[in-house]
């Protein structure tokens, strides 16, 4: 009975789509690597397919590409799949919350986790003094406002054409890669700070700084599935406002509308007497607790199928383009 109990929660589910999520993006990383390895190589090492999945961590070449293809109609053919990514990221956090952040992000599962763990260690989670909070929380913001500015305001078309068409950027992922493979001792002492600063604080690069959840957060305010107390049936128990990650008062509002809200359900779970629900803004009846994943899932699993269909997910690059360009990868810094 216990076992079935646990099953129904949201949070376990959640978990299990989220780790599942991280081990088919290491997956696609390994594959990118020997991909990368064949043509670093000279061809001495077995070839494997590109992934266009990997096109995932280029979100700021994705900006520029969207903002290209709303100019000019036309979709990047060197990294199709990182706006068709980008695209399917925002559509989830318009129709459901900032659901990318908390059940697919391999960043943000990793940050959990951390927490998490660093919970089990100390007894407890830490909390910033809330002046503190509120002005870190602007950092995610600024950094946001910065590519934005940069990208969307400052940089013209015919200037986003010819980066486009750069070889910096038709093989940024590779650059990406190498980042990850051959990491500075700068690098690797910020990520490990990072990662320490983590296991006290809950979530901490996305709460402080992650300008990708900034801009998702701030579409989800106008997704219609949003976190609803019912005021009839809640006993101001507080449990709900307790298991936020995110730290809001969600025993004190009616309707969750905050951009920190990632759509986790932890506080529908957490509800005794089940008045915190996920639901429609026009629709007063409860939704099934398994119809957000599926929503979060179905848009993802179509906003890649479409991709797929349209024959804007696979790169122009030929197996030339790459014998050429990946042994230069380290003499392109722009």
């Amino acid at each position: 009975m216990q076992i079935k109990l646990n099953i129904e929660k949201m949070t376990v589910v959640r978990s299990i789509v989220q780790w599942s999520f991280f081990v088919w993006i290491l997956i696609i990383g390994i594959q990118f690597g020997f991909f990368v390895r064949h043509f670093a190589m000279k061809g001495e090492s077995f070839f494997v397919n590109r992934p266009a999945g990997v096109e995932g961590f280029l979100p700021i070449g994705a900006l520029a590409s969207l903002k290209h293809w709303l100019y000019t109609g036309q979709v990047d053919r060197i990294h199709p799949a990182a706006l068709v990514l980008f695209l399917t990221f925002l559509a989830m956090s318009l129709l459901a919350k900032k659901s990318f952040c908390s059940w697919l992000c391999p960043v943000g599962t990793v940050s959990e986790g951390l927490w998490k763990f660093g919970k089990w260690l100390f007894g407890r989670s830490f909390h910033m003094w809330g002046w503190l909070d509120f002005l870190l929380r602007g950092g995610k913001y600024l950094l946001l406002l910065f590519f934005v500015k940069i990208l969307l305001l400052d940089m013209p078309v015919y200037a986003l054409e010819q980066f486009l068409q750069t070889p910096y950027w038709a093989i940024s992922d590779v650059k990406m890669l190498y980042f990850f493979t051959n990491m500075s001792l700068t690098t690797i002492f910020v990520l490990l700070l990072l990662a320490g600063l983590s296991l006290f604080y809950k979530n901490f690069w996305c709460r402080y700084l992650c300008p990708y959840g900034a801009l998702l957060g701030l579409i989800s305010f106008f997704s219609p599935l949003k976190i609803r107390r019912n005021v009839l049936t809640c006993t101001d128990c507080g449990l709900c406002s307790r298991a936020c990650p995110s730290r809001l008062n969600v025993h004190r509002l009616k309707t969750v509308s905050s951009p920190e809200c990632s759509g986790c359900l932890s506080c529908v779970d957490a509800c005794p007497t089940a008045a915190v629900q996920m639901r429609l803004s026009l629709w007063s009846a409860s939704l099934p607790r398994w119809t957000f994943p599926v929503v979060v899932l179905v848009v993802y699993a179509g906003g890649v199928t479409l991709g797929m269909v349209t024959g804007h997910w696979d790169s122009s690059l030929g197996y030339e383009d790459y014998q050429r360009l990946i042994p230069m990868t380290n003499f392109l810094s722009h």
